[in-house]
């Protein structure tokens, strides 16, 4: 609960218990300091920062010691104690100036020495270049870049915008990091989730669709990202956007081209899968060419049932985790469990995250049930529980 300027709301745990030492330099992106600190504080990251001379010049210390409610090192007078309990070193922006020092182990303040004993305790190194256009094109700059990737420093570059390489959003950033740090942990998988709707062809112009907006499968996603997972997300339609920051998303608007995705990736050692997709349960028998004309009169559609991808990948992905989303409406609670368990065991799923129609949206309602092969079922009460049980899965792999 925020109940202070200072105080931040809690957006998840990824940085949880995570110390993680902020370099802030002298590029004119220095101003967005105060957000991302603040972002990196809703995940939960004790920080200290430090700030290059040029930096203060941008933004104040003061500022930045509110953002980060940490010690904010501006000489070599503050105290460097912190550098021995971090878990990484993010610099944003950095400037090539920086970048340089760094590759060339120049000591010309704290910052330096907090980036020389990151590299030699392997601390993990985040850099998010901010210039001009005409200095990120320089091959001299990609040559630096290249050299602090071959010292496995993870560097991060914006967009185009008005001529300039420009930060990232803190968002992403702090994502980035996330999955930079806790890809190191133990039990790091490789997830593949389908999401989002699919959608069969009526004749050129029209589908049959299904509704589902993705938003809850982009939600696991990005919550698996954060904690060091290699994620794979095969989409549908979708009306909610994807987050930027997510490694491979790969587009199969029909049941057809979903279930082929998956089936290739099946190849590929996938640990395990997440089946949140509305596959559609009846497709157009034949899709007519062109464009059906209007005002003719009432339309037959015959609609043939479609493959279910759950039992199509059953015997391919029998080695993995999977966990599937069943919703239901107009049922008891208790037939949501039975109709859960019986999906579980006919198609050969580790669990199913269960819900009603009824249910979605209510406040007050549970936003569902996570149901084993046992018949077992847990309340989920809100979207984070939801998150965190599938990445309690998924983490405790097969052997669980």
């Amino acid at each position: 609960m925020v109940t202070r300027d200072t105080d931040v709301e809690s957006a998840g745990d990824s940085l949880k218990g995570r110390h993680v030492v902020l370099g802030v330099t002298g590029g004119i992106a220095a101003v967005e300091t105060v957000k991302l600190a603040r972002e990196l504080r809703r995940y939960g990251a004790e920080l200290t920062v430090i700030m290059t001379a040029s930096a203060q010049r941008i933004i104040t210390p003061l500022a930045v010691r509110w953002a980060s409610q940490a010690e904010v090192i501006t000489d070599w007078d503050g105290d460097l104690s912190a550098l021995n309990q971090a878990d990484a070193v993010l610099v944003a922006p950095a400037t090539r100036d920086i970048i340089a020092s760094h590759l060339h182990g120049l000591q010309h303040g704290p910052l330096m020495m907090a980036l020389s004993v990151a590299r030699s305790r392997q601390t993990p190194i985040m850099m998010v270049p901010s210039m001009h256009e005409d200095l990120a094109s320089d091959p001299v700059t990609q040559e630096l870049v290249d050299a602090l990737r071959a010292q496995h420093v993870s560097v991060h570059w914006g967009p185009h915008e008005e001529g300039k390489r420009k930060t990232p959003s803190a968002s992403m950033i702090v994502a980035q990091l996330s999955n930079l740090i806790n890809s190191s942990k133990p039990k790091r998988r490789q997830v593949v989730i389908t999401l989002g709707a699919t959608q069969s062809a009526i004749d050129d112009i029209r589908n049959v669709q299904n509704t589902s907006s993705g938003r809850t499968g982009w939600q696991v996603a990005d919550h698996l990202y954060r904690h060091g997972h290699d994620v794979t997300c095969v989409q549908g339609v979708t009306s909610t956007p994807a987050p930027e920051w997510l490694p491979l998303c790969i587009k199969a608007p029909t049941p057809e081209l979903m279930l082929a995705e998956c089936k290739a990736l099946s190849n590929d050692g996938i640990d395990a899968w997440i089946h949140a997709a509305a596959v559609l349960d009846y497709v157009v028998e034949t899709p007519a060419e062109g464009k059906l004309a209007s005002q003719q009169g009432t339309l037959n559609l015959p609609l043939v049932e479609s493959p279910k991808h759950i039992m199509e990948l059953k015997e391919a992905c029998s080695s993995a985790v999977r966990i599937g989303f069943k919703l239901e409406s107009g049922i008891k609670q208790t037939d949501l469990i039975h109709r859960a368990v019986a999906q579980i065991q006919k198609a050969g799923m580790t669990a199913v995250i269960a819900n009603r129609l009824e249910d979605l949206g209510v406040q007050g309602k549970n936003r569902g049930y996570l149901v084993d092969a046992h018949g077992a079922h847990f309340v989920l009460q809100t979207s984070r529980d939801l998150n965190d049980a599938v990445l309690t899965l998924v983490e405790r792999g097969m052997e669980g």
